[in-house]
């Protein structure tokens, strides 16, 4: 794991935009919020069948590489120094169907998507077969973020567990099962997100490039 990209660099807390939201959403009333939409996944979905692909790790490379674009989600405590990773790599679920139990699963995010999607597939390969709380024996590094998808439901809002103490101020992502409407394939997507870094607007901006993403995949996945 010694290659996989950690860079930090660090914020300049007094003159950072954010000095005094940061402040507020941490020390005086520390807020998270979540946001759920249905995203039409259609062009995508069909685009990786038609390839012989998995869906799952296209949805978690787009995540990932919109995530790089927004520096608000990438904003962690390292050392006691606040600061901002440069990517972060997804960590998910992995499901046993033998027992229905999960493992904690995370792979190495590379901006090109067929390199992503190749070690997606190399650990699970590799991994998947593994029970307990970790699936690979790496530890996730700590530049990860939090990915998941419930197939089995079909949901209009999803709000995990409060921050509480984390160093990181990373967002979390979760999709549910598919919807069949109209012609059209849709996904529930849910995420939340630390209010110390990041406003409606930002969240915004990201599903707002999810779902363009979504539906040009030719720009991304060729």
């Amino acid at each position: 794991m010694s290659d996989i990209n950690t860079a930090f660099t660090p914020i300049d807390f007094d003159s950072w935009d954010r000095k005094q939201y940061f402040y507020y959403f941490t020390k005086m009333l520390p807020t998270g919020f979540s946001i759920t939409i249905e995203a039409d996944i259609t062009n995508t979905y069909n685009m990786v069948k038609e390839q012989n692909k998995k869906f799952f790790p296209a949805y978690l490379y787009l995540a990932s590489k919109l995530i790089t674009e927004q520096q608000e989600f990438r904003i962690s405590s390292k050392d006691g120094t606040l600061g901002c990773y440069e990517v972060l790599h997804p960590s998910y679920a992995c499901f046993h169907p033998d027992d229905k139990t999960m493992s904690n699963m995370w792979t190495e995010y590379d901006s090109d998507f067929h390199t992503f999607y190749n070690n997606y597939i190399t650990d699970q390969n590799r991994f998947a077969h593994n029970h307990g709380i970790l699936a690979k024996p790496d530890m996730p590094p700590q530049n990860s973020f939090m990915i998941g998808m419930l197939p089995w439901i079909e949901f209009t809002s999803y709000t995990p567990v409060p921050y509480g103490n984390s160093s990181s101020f990373f967002p979390v992502l979760e999709a549910g099962k598919f919807i069949d409407r109209d012609g059209r394939k849709r996904m529930p997507l849910s995420i939340t997100v630390h209010h110390a870094v990041a406003d409606g607007y930002h969240v915004g901006l990201f599903l707002d490039k999810f779902q363009s993403g979504m539906a040009a995949p030719e720009k991304w996945m060729d």
